[in-house]
């Protein structure tokens, strides 16, 4: 098994600041949105969206928590640890996962939002978006296009969890 680093810290940190951005250019009203980051890496690449919101436009964002295992249709649980803090009705939802592939685990994200009540609009920001995509799920926000291959898996690492930022690629061969 081969594994490459093809993003690093500083890279990571540029596509999070550059989402953020278009983020803030995209949102007419910017006090309207919610974000809801998918656990597990995704809840950290939110707070640093949120967190970068605040530095650049002195904003405090809602942030959430969505846990999907309650709405994949491979995984039986009844477990939800979900931690909304706002009502979601008629806010402007961002999705924020680690790495877009299939995009069931947005359409379960998609789920429990509506779930939680009917929000206005529901978008969708990725740090990477690898392709290979099962469901007519696109992401509005992308950190890092990175085709792959079937055998190919990507994996994010976060300092919060890893200790450090990084993306890598591994190979089975």
């Amino acid at each position: 098994m081969k594994k490459k680093e093809i993003v690093d810290d500083v890279t990571v940190k540029r596509a999070i600041t550059r989402i953020t951005y278009e983020i803030i250019e995209r949102n007419k009203n910017l006090d309207n949105i919610v974000l809801a980051g998918i656990k597990t890496r995704g809840v950290y690449i939110a707070k640093r969206i949120q967190d970068r919101l605040k530095q650049l436009e002195n904003l405090d964002v809602p942030l959430g928590e969505l846990d999907t295992k309650a709405f994949r249709d491979d995984i039986k649980t009844d477990e939800n640890t979900t931690a909304m803090p706002v009502d979601v009705s008629g806010k402007d939802i961002i999705l924020v996962d680690d790495v877009l592939y299939t995009g069931r685990t947005i359409r379960a994200a998609i789920d429990n939002v509506v779930s939680l009540g009917r929000p206005s609009r529901v978008s969708l920001a990725v740090l990477v978006d690898r392709g290979h995509r099962e469901l007519p799920i696109r992401a509005d926000y992308v950190g890092k296009n990175i085709p792959t291959s079937e055998s190919e898996e990507i994996e994010v690492h976060v300092s919060e969890i890893d200790g450090e930022d990084s993306v890598s690629i591994i190979n089975p061969d």
